[in-house]
């Protein structure tokens, strides 16, 4: 993805229950010739993040989990860390995308659920709706931690795919830390077939 195509389109003071940010909203034009698109994504910003390689989580939006505290998977539990974590060290960037389901949508993720309650994995579900695994290529973080001036960071996430792709987008990930949390029993399948099939960092 060219640098060019991601513009900041505003900044504003975003306090919250984890202390006080400040949110940029990203907009890009991202993808190849035949497939354009145009992503969105914002950052929270927390103290100073210029000094030493601030802690970074990349998150993807999951209405299901983040909003109605859904079971089924740990990502509201894994946003949560991330903002605690952020607050504790008193700096860090949260970056939150738009690619709900692994990229493939809600509604798409909802007819992946009712797959899943047939007896598929996460991954055969995505597969049978005709989506990669994981539609997700994490080129636009790499941009947007490049835009707020940051190029070494270190990396809160249990996924090799998003160490890669900030590598690939010039941005040094100096340190991975783990990302896991205590999983609910409805996510463990969940969590195995991340771990088994997509390779997913979990002990």
């Amino acid at each position: 993805m060219p640098t060019n195509t991601v513009q900041q389109i505003a900044s504003a003071d975003f306090p919250t229950r984890w202390g006080k940010f400040r949110i940029y909203g990203f907009r890009a034009d991202c993808g190849s010739d035949g497939k354009r698109r145009v992503e969105e994504a914002v950052a929270l910003v927390m103290g100073d993040i210029h000094s030493n390689p601030p802690l970074v989580r990349v998150h993807s939006q999951c209405l299901t989990g983040d909003v109605f505290h859904s079971l089924r998977c740990d990502c509201r539990q894994q946003l949560e860390m991330a903002l605690s974590m952020i607050r504790d060290q008193g700096a860090g960037i949260l970056i939150y995308e738009q690619q709900e389901g692994r990229g493939i949508g809600l509604m798409a993720k909802l007819q992946a659920y009712e797959l899943q309650d047939a007896g598929l994995d996460t991954v055969e579900a995505n597969e049978r709706l005709g989506f990669k695994a994981d539609q997700r290529d994490f080129a636009l973080p790499g941009e947007m931690l490049k835009a707020l001036g940051v190029t070494r960071v270190r990396l809160l996430s249990n996924n090799p795919g998003k160490v890669e792709a900030l590598q690939r987008a010039g941005v040094e990930v100096v340190e991975r830390l783990p990302c896991e949390v205590e999983p609910s029993p409805h996510a463990e399948e969940y969590l195995k077939t991340k771990k088994e099939k997509l390779g997913h960092l979990l002990s």
